[in-house]
């Protein structure tokens, strides 16, 4: 009997352990691939600019504010996310590997006026 008391605690501990919830509040990995695009074209115009550094990071923030908006995010909601996902690495990569594939899609896509 008292060899069964620790076995069965650890059975409780691995079974508990493998139904880690995330938050509530975070975004989807949908909406973190959508926001990292915007958010990495918004980092690209801003230093693409021939504009001083300092002038360019207040002008990637103004930006990145409106990355936010447009996505009925807020800036701590995303941090928040970024945070949660870096805990999971092969998670982190597909996202990022979606991001990369997106924007690929974007530079090989010809600009037009509906792309604009």
């Amino acid at each position: 009997m008292k060899r069964l008391i620790p076995i069965l605690f650890c059975v409780v501990f691995l079974i508990s352990c493998d139904k880690e919830e995330k938050p509530s509040g975070l975004l989807s990995e949908d909406q973190m691939v959508n926001v990292l695009v915007d958010i990495h074209l918004t980092e690209g115009v801003s230093s693409a600019l021939p504009i001083p550094y300092d002038s360019s990071q207040v002008l990637y923030r103004l930006l990145e504010r409106e990355v936010f908006v447009e996505h009925e995010i807020s800036d701590s909601t995303f941090v928040q996310s970024m945070r949660y996902y870096l805990q999971y690495p092969k998670t982190m990569d597909e996202i990022y590997a979606r991001v990369v594939d997106t924007l690929v899609v974007k530079e090989s896509t010809p600009m037009t006026e509906e792309n604009f």
